[in-house]
């Protein structure tokens, strides 16, 4: 877009959103990784999240992850994304979320897209990025073994990642608190064309010591696993969902996050260790650092790699899928959506 010159605004629903990242995994998670070399080179602005939280409704929230991202993407922007856990019971997923992307150089909003699907796909991509780069140099490599806490959205969407960039399992363990959603995550990993045994666990230390590698995807708001000999046997462990470990947990393993300073808040579990160490000498780094050879991860330890998810990772993603869109000549254009254009009139 020239400087001057005021966008077009286009809307991208959720559909197209779909098309135009399916098939892309791997692009994806390259980009994901690309972004977090921006970001932890400074080539980022990523302030605090902001959440919205209600008296009368205590399980939910609205976040709001305003950011800005330079190297290839160059574009600002904000995700506005709502938690209602309750959604779940009346047969509705519970997040929902727009993305609006503005322009480098005007600040004009050029686009609002549909995030849900934006946001599971950077999370996804940033799990799997995080289960290739914890993993290598692995003793006895990848985990054969995999179990999901949770099986939402999420969950669904790290499998497709994961499945998608080369893994490949014997087993998926599956827990879950509702036996619906177990149930129904065990129907996905059915048609999903895996050959690996499927075991729905009916607890998570029974799931936790059958995997080696282990996705918390829930919407825990407060640790709920707190037996450090569950991780006896060093497992890799994707903790999605932040809250999921009690500090006794984490202590006892090499820990990574995506962003310091943002992971440790809001009552994580990362956030819980500081508050009650009052240091952060329980972390190892982050994935960035990992990537770049800045730090090694120690053998023997459980691994955990806790991502608070980073503003600038859905602005890339979402720049993409708007890059896509418009290159197959499909933007939904909002005609004169900007009308004061003249500064006296």
């Amino acid at each position: 877009m020239s400087a001057g010159a005021v966008p077009p605004f286009a809307v991208v629903p959720g559909a197209q959103v779909q098309r135009a990242l399916q098939g892309r995994e791997k692009q994806v998670v390259e980009l994901v990784e690309a972004t977090y070399r921006w970001h932890a080179a400074g080539d980022s602005v990523n302030p605090p999240s902001y959440f919205l939280r209600f008296p009368d409704r205590p399980s939910a929230r609205i976040i709001a992850l305003p950011a800005s991202i330079g190297g290839d993407v160059r574009v600002d922007g904000i995700k506005w994304i709502s938690s209602f856990p309750d959604n779940v019971a009346a047969g509705i997923p519970r997040a929902s979320a727009v993305l609006v992307l503005n322009d480098h150089d005007t600040g004009y909003p050029f686009a609002c897209l549909e995030a849900s699907v934006i946001s599971a796909t950077r999370t996804a991509a940033s799990a799997a990025a995080a289960a290739d780069w914890l993993s290598r140099g692995r003793r006895g490599g990848r985990p054969a073994r995999v179990g999901f806490v949770g099986t939402g959205l999420i969950a669904r969407y790290v499998h497709t990642y994961l499945a998608a960039t080369g893994w490949s399992f014997d087993e998926v363990g599956v827990h879950d608190l509702s036996a619906d959603s177990a149930a129904g995550f065990r129907g996905y990993l059915e048609q999903s064309g895996t050959s690996a045994r499927l075991t729905v666990h009916p607890t998570a230390e029974e799931l936790i010591r059958a995997s080696d590698l282990v996705v918390f995807a829930t919407v825990a708001s407060a640790p709920h696993v707190s037996d450090v000999s569950w991780f006896d046997h060093a497992p890799l462990v994707l903790h999605v969902s932040l809250r999921d470990l009690a500090p006794e947990v984490l202590l006892a393993s090499t820990n990574l996050v995506d962003d310091v300073e943002h992971c440790l808040k809001a009552d994580t579990s990362p956030h819980l260790v500081e508050q009650r160490t009052g240091n952060r000498d329980f972390l190892l780094g982050t994935l960035a650092d990992v990537m770049t050879g800045r730090v090694t991860v120690p053998e023997g330890r459980p691994v955990v790699f806790s991502p608070f998810g980073l503003g600038v990772l859905d602005l890339a993603v979402g720049k993409a899928v708007y890059d896509a869109v418009a290159a197959a000549g499909e933007l939904h254009v909002v005609e004169d959506f900007f009308s004061e254009l003249r500064r006296h009139g």
